[in-house]
């Protein structure tokens, strides 16, 4: 009896151990196949001397498949390198500008913008960044969040990021 016993938990350790090994090699080959899909991606990075330089390691915009991935953009007026401060509106049309022109670069333009992001620091000026915002757009809306936050880059007043679609 004690010899069938002692073969039952040999069997069920061999038994348990196979099985772990298995799901660890499965989950091995996923992140495998995961990785090479990552790295045979398409991206392609967009970049214009129309709009503000990355003022950090990333891009203006990149384009992955249909889709096209836009920075958060803030007043910086691209021919001079200044930040345009002080009236929201103003700010906010200036994005406009520079989300366009990377758009435009991108072989794009509003009615492509499927996701924006709005980042202000007082929301107070919802209504006027609503206005300007809104402005650029003729109906079929994007999704869209705003949210207030304590600072900004260049300690401007807003700075928005799109996802545009071909």
């Amino acid at each position: 009896m004690f010899q069938i016993k002692n073969l039952i938990t040999k069997s069920s350790i061999a038994f348990f151990s196979i099985l772990i090994c298995s799901c660890a090699e499965n989950k091995h080959a996923y992140i495998s196949e995961k990785q090479n899909q990552t790295s045979t991606m398409n991206k392609t990075i967009i970049q214009t001397d129309k709009a503000p330089s990355p003022i950090g390691p990333y891009s203006q915009a990149v384009m992955a498949g249909n889709l096209l991935f836009v920075s958060g953009q803030v007043a910086i007026i691209p021919a001079t390198g200044l930040v345009l401060k002080g009236d929201i509106a103003a700010e906010t049309k200036q994005v406009m500008e520079n989300i366009h022109t990377i758009l435009v670069q991108a072989g794009m333009g509003f009615e492509n913008i499927v996701k924006t992001s709005i980042f202000l620091k007082n929301m107070d000026d919802f209504a006027k960044v609503n206005e300007v915002y809104g402005s650029n757009f003729s109906g079929d809306f994007p999704a869209r969040e705003t949210v207030q936050v304590s600072r900004l880059p260049k300690d401007v007043n807003v700075e928005i990021s799109v996802i545009a679609a071909k």
